[in-house]
């Protein structure tokens, strides 16, 4: 069967030299020069298996390292490895036949773009910006790796890299911490230890050895200067590290008195089991008890006698400035301080009366930092100031500046409060303004309020430039009796809204003498009510934005024509004046002699009216009675039979 196979092989490759003799070389191209040692067409089944079917490659027969990483399931060939097609996947990368020097690797998109995720191993913060030739050399690729790789030049390979840390950088700590850098290190800088985490060594960090540098403690070996020590460190004692400052005068552990919060914070509880102060002359009490010893026995010196008969001789830097030095006990700090603590100060409200401003009213619960601006050490306590502008910013911003009030506040005000005001409401007579009739009763608010428009918005006024009624009151009449309220008095001033009305009512009482107008009141209109003639628009029932110059001068503007235009002048003026006056409406005034062609001589002289004039029309659904046309005949109101007079001879 082998010597068929072989004969069969033979004849085929003779067919293939015959059709290369007769068209050519059949190879699709040169081999690369990786490849260069199979190329000729006795070569060919080196790397094509011969088979029916679909092209089958032996790539991996060959390349074996590969192999062995997709039969592992890791790497970057494994991450995008198509295993239905198997060997003919590798033509997608690599491809051959294209000359000698053919590159075999392919690059999607391109090498300096390739997506280093795909071979499982992320380049993250220093490894971002790296070059591939500067991790893939032979140098970092792994002993146990490099019999595996094919390819002769391993500077040309990107296989046998291990994650290790050390498989690329060098070992600083020698050994010291094993090879798990990432313990202590991360990817963005090798100097900052941001993993490492000293408490979860057999030596915890606390109090001032947690600030301390690394280096204060890890210093290098004294046999290798470039290796720094991080084991076999003593630090069982504090004389490990630190000299005793003591020279063996206190026999106990230095952590009797100290702990790592600091050398000169003393363990307040280690000293009272070891010494009793209160045995001495000056028991330590209050904030004493948790001074250093150091700072009253200087330079530890415990023998040297010390004063201690008032604050001032441990408490030489007076705070105050010598602002008490006045005083009987010559400042001392005991007056208005304790050893509990400096503040609160126990200088009270009481104690506040000896002095030059005895606190009274609101002036007792102002808090002592209102007045006594805290500045530190320089804080004043002696104040200067006993005027009421000293402290108090001026609300009213100068308006009482001037004589004979000169910003004294205390003219209106008192310090058991600053509303109300203690101004009465005689003293106001005493003004520009005296108040009468209605301005008795407003709030002094209503008037002097803040003005919006002026400089000081927020600023309530007192003093004012106009006293007219329109510098607090809106005019109603929007300007109608503007000439009647420019008409001065006789000092002077212009009579304004007093022209009409007076501060007793706005209503009633008015001034408005209408015979001054060119409708003078007569007769039965001096009793009619001003709203029935100037009507308010809009159906409204207050006399509030009545236009008065609009009203009607003709009977007709205001009463109904009962004749229904009769006796009309013009089509227009219904001509009441004629028969009628404001006196009253009955009897007529109409004279029947000279306004008609019927004389009422004799005994018509007493007949009414209505006895002739009978003749009612409806007008819009009211009976008017219509005065033409008028029988003149005789007949006509007495009758047919009635004998007509003869006439004298």
């Amino acid at each position: 069967m082998r010597r068929t196979n072989i004969v069969v092989i033979a004849g085929i490759l003779i067919s293939f030299s015959i059709t290369a003799t007769l068209r050519g070389q059949i190879s699709p191209g040169p081999l690369s020069r990786a490849h260069q040692s199979l190329n000729g067409p006795t070569q060919c089944i080196a790397c094509h298996r011969l088979a029916t079917g679909s092209e089958s490659l032996k790539c991996l027969e060959c390349h074996t390292e590969i192999a062995a990483r997709l039969a592992a399931h890791k790497g970057f060939h494994e991450a995008i490895w198509n295993s239905h097609l198997g060997s003919k996947d590798c033509v997608r990368c690599h491809s051959d036949h294209n000359g000698e020097n053919f590159q075999l690797i392919h690059w999607e998109p391109t090498q300096k773009a390739f997506d280093h995720r795909k071979t499982g191993y992320i380049l993250e913060g220093k490894h971002a910006g790296l070059t591939c030739q500067q991790c893939h050399t032979s140098a970092h690729i792994l002993p146990s790796e490099r019999a595996s790789i094919k390819i002769r030049d391993l500077n040309r390979t990107f296989l046998g890299l291990s994650r290790d840390c050390l498989s690329c950088h060098i070992d600083r700590h020698q050994g010291q911490l094993g090879r798990d850098c990432t313990r202590c290190h991360d990817l963005n800088d090798w100097k900052t230890t941001s993993q490492f985490n000293h408490a979860q060594t057999r030596y915890p960090l606390t109090g001032e050895h947690g600030r301390l540098a690394c280096q204060k403690c890890h210093k290098p070996e004294a046999e290798h200067p470039e290796v720094i020590k991080y084991v076999g460190l003593a630090f069982y004692a504090c004389n490990d590290c630190h000299t005793d400052v003591h020279h063996g005068v206190f026999k106990a552990a230095c952590e009797s008195c100290h702990t790592t919060a600091g050398w000169k914070q003393i363990s307040a509880a280690a000293v009272s089991e070891r010494f009793d102060h209160s045995t001495t002359k000056y028991p330590l009490l209050g904030k004493h008890a948790g001074v250093r010893c150091e700072l009253c026995h200087l330079g530890g010196d415990l023998n040297r006698p010390i004063p201690f008969q008032k604050c001032l001789d441990c408490h030489n830097n007076d705070p105050h400035h010598g602002q008490f030095n006045a005083r009987k006990d010559g400042g001392e700090c005991a007056a208005c301080h304790t050893v509990e603590g400096f503040k609160p100060t126990t200088f009270t409200v009481a104690l506040h009366k000896d002095t030059a401003y005895p606190l009274e009213g609101k002036h007792s619960t102002v808090a002592c930092e209102k007045c006594h601006i805290p500045k530190g050490l320089d804080t004043l306590y002696k104040i200067k100031a006993t005027q009421c502008g000293d402290c108090h910013a001026d609300i009213h911003k100068g308006q009482f500046a001037g004589a004979p009030w000169n910003n004294r506040c205390e003219s209106c005000h008192v310090v058991s409060g600053f509303k109300p005001s203690t101004y009465p409401l005689a003293r106001h007579k005493t003004t520009k303004f005296p108040l009468t009739g209605g301005h008795l009763a407003v709030p002094c608010i209503e008037c002097h309020k803040a003005d919006v428009l002026s400089a000081n918005p927020s600023t309530a006024l007192f003093r004012f430039n106009e006293l007219s009624c329109t510098t607090c009151h809106m005019d109603p009449h929007r300007g109608e009796f503007a000439e009647r309220m420019k008409v001065r008095r006789p000092d002077g001033s212009v009579w304004g809204c007093e022209a009409c009305h007076s501060t007793v009512s706005w209503t009633e009482k008015l001034r408005f003498d209408h015979s001054s107008t060119s409708f003078v009141l007569t007769g039965a209109h001096r009793a009619v009510a001003c709203i029935n003639c100037h009507k308010p628009p809009n159906l409204e029932v207050t006399m509030k934005n009545v236009i008065y110059n609009s009203a009607p001068k003709q009977c007709g503007g205001c009463h109904e024509d009962i004749h229904a235009h009769q006796f009309a002048l013009g089509g227009k003026n219904p001509g009441c004046e004629d028969c009628h006056n404001t006196a009253r409406w009955k009897p007529s005034l109409f004279d029947h002699e000279t306004r008609t062609d019927f004389s009422l001589k004799g005994a018509h002289r007493d007949v009414p009216c209505r006895d002739c004039h009978k003749l009612t029309r409806e007008v819009q659904n009211n009976p008017v009675l219509f005065y033409k046309p008028t029988p003149h005949q005789c007949a006509a109101c007495h009758g047919a039979g009635i004998p007509v007079p003869k006439k004298s001879t």
